[in-house]
């Protein structure tokens, strides 16, 4: 897609603020502002996130034709979009002792199985106490350095998602993991407590997913602007009236991707705070089973396996 002329910085007055305005031409017609601006700093030079610009907006930093908005809202051609831009502060990486349980490792990879609750890496507001500061504790600087501000890390889960994950210990090995993730070859095996009885033995979702724009730390599936494909497989291993136990493979891999998918089916898992209805005392009852690859150093399928948490065993 064409992005849109009229692109100029305006000024550049400290090192760590910088000043620019863009002009919408068609191509930026009926966008968000968010991506708009988002797209427009990357085409000069400046690698920033969607949540990052969405910060800027609700503090004020982004004017659209003289006017602060919000970042769903919709450009016309000819606005002038002003951004008084200041990057994300720095994350200082803190090694940290805390227990790992790892399921195996070599001079490449580790596979590791995360517990409910740990973050996998450091951000904005949550500095300490992730996977990652665990990992550096651990292995020190034998991580793969590809993104320095997340050592190590191919994939994540989310928060309060349990299970198997790979890191990678060294460039290369990151760098063909992350093809296989790209090209959707990656085996992954999660199992699901659900609400409701599950009807089908088996089923696909294939469904795009982005963005809510009512709340910005949701997505959503759906066909609407801003989304990108997203497949998932399951099976149901076993049903009552009121839950299912379902495997479920994610054929690509977007943000909240089995529980929003869950969620739309009209069986949300368990424990969800963002998108069941019921509001459980449960932990999220989604964990990560298996994980299945080509090796990065011996070009052979792998395939790694997690034991149950003890929730999932005695619910």
């Amino acid at each position: 897609m064409a992005l849109h002329c009229g692109l100029r910085e305006w000024r550049k007055l400290k090192e760590d603020i910088q000043y620019f305005r863009f002009d919408v031409d068609e191509a930026g017609e009926d966008r968000r502002v968010d991506v708009f601006c988002c797209e427009a700093l990357k085409s000069k030079g400046i690698q920033t996130s969607r949540t990052h610009i969405q910060r800027l907006i609700k503090e004020k930093k982004i004017k659209v034709a003289g006017i602060f908005t919000r970042p769903c809202h919709r450009l016309k051609k000819g606005d002038r979009i002003e951004i008084e831009y200041t990057a994300r502060p720095s994350i200082r990486l803190i090694p940290q002792d805390i227990p790992l349980n790892i399921i195996y490792e070599d001079d490449d990879i580790i596979i590791v199985n995360k517990p409910s609750g740990m973050t996998v890496h450091p951000a904005v507001g949550n500095y300490e106490g992730t996977l990652v500061n665990a990992l550096l504790f651990r292995y020190g600087g034998n991580l793969s350095r590809i993104n320095p501000s997340r050592p190590g890390i191919v994939h994540r889960l989310d928060k309060d998602t349990s299970g198997v994950m790979v890191v990678a210990k060294n460039d290369r090995s990151h760098l063909s993991l992350v093809r296989q993730f790209s090209a959707h070859t990656v085996r992954r095996k999660y199992v699901a407590v659900v609400e409701g009885s599950v009807e089908f033995d088996e089923g696909v979702i294939d469904l795009p997913i982005g963005r809510d724009a009512k709340d910005f730390k949701k997505m959503k599936a759906g066909f609407f602007d801003n989304t990108r494909p997203a497949k998932t497989h399951y099976r149901t291993l076993k049903r009552s009236s009121n839950y299912s136990v379902l495997e479920v493979s994610p054929q690509t891999g977007r943000t909240h991707q089995l529980r929003v998918h869950l969620a739309h089916l009209g069986h949300p898992v368990l424990g969800d705070k963002k998108y069941a209805r019921q509001k459980l005392d449960l932990r999220l009852m989604l964990h990560a089973k298996s994980i299945g690859f080509i090796h990065p150093g011996t070009d052979k399928f792998v395939e790694f396996d997690s034991e149950l948490p003890k929730e999932f065993r005695t619910f």
